[in-house]
């Protein structure tokens, strides 16, 4: 999130307007937290290692990622950079699962993405009765800045992802990686 937000900025297609002043945000932050948590569990913390141990690590990967767009139905209203996002930050935690043996890993990973980028600077849709603590206004060519799709509809995420993506196959394929 942090790179996402930091290109964003220096290519000015980021601005934060101002701030909101959110009753209880340690409430919304608990909320965002136990979603993460929920999903995570479910997707990658069950079905991912039931069906890697039925099948196999692809399979698994494969099948867990189409859940996980479809429980982020949204972006496939959005356009296909914000669906590809979905399904490489899908590919990404699950190689972080991979390479660190735990679902703590997905789970934080998740948890920095939704808290960061949508509590903090409201770039990242939730659901709709979630606040956003500032105004982040995000203009110029939406291919970059993700237009009405602020942070999730960016091409720099997607740029983002495959990096973390490659380096985490990297890291798990190397002959001398322990994996944790």
């Amino acid at each position: 999130m942090g790179s996402v937000v930091a290109v964003l900025f220096l290519t000015k297609t980021m601005n934060i307007q101002d701030q909101n002043n959110i009753d209880y945000i340690w409430l919304w932050i608990v909320a965002s937290l136990l979603n993460v948590v929920m999903q995570e569990l479910l997707v990658r913390g069950y079905l991912y290692q039931l069906w890697k141990q039925n099948y196999n690590v692809i399979v698994a990967t494969v099948l867990t990622t189409i859940l996980f767009a479809a429980m982020h139905g949204g972006a496939f209203e959005a356009g296909i950079i914000p669906v590809l996002n979905v399904v490489s930050m899908s590919v990404f935690v699950t190689l972080l699962l991979e390479y660190t043996g735990t679902i703590v890993a997905p789970i934080i990973a998740h948890f920095i993405w939704n808290t960061i980028g949508a509590i903090i600077f409201g770039g990242v849709s939730l659901a709709s009765d979630y606040p956003h603590l500032l105004n982040s206004t995000f203009q110029g060519k939406p291919f970059i800045s993700g237009g009405n799709f602020k942070i999730e509809g960016s091409i720099i995420v997607l740029v983002v992802n495959l990096f973390l993506i490659t380096t985490l196959f990297i890291l798990i394929k190397r002959p001398d990686s322990n994996n944790r």
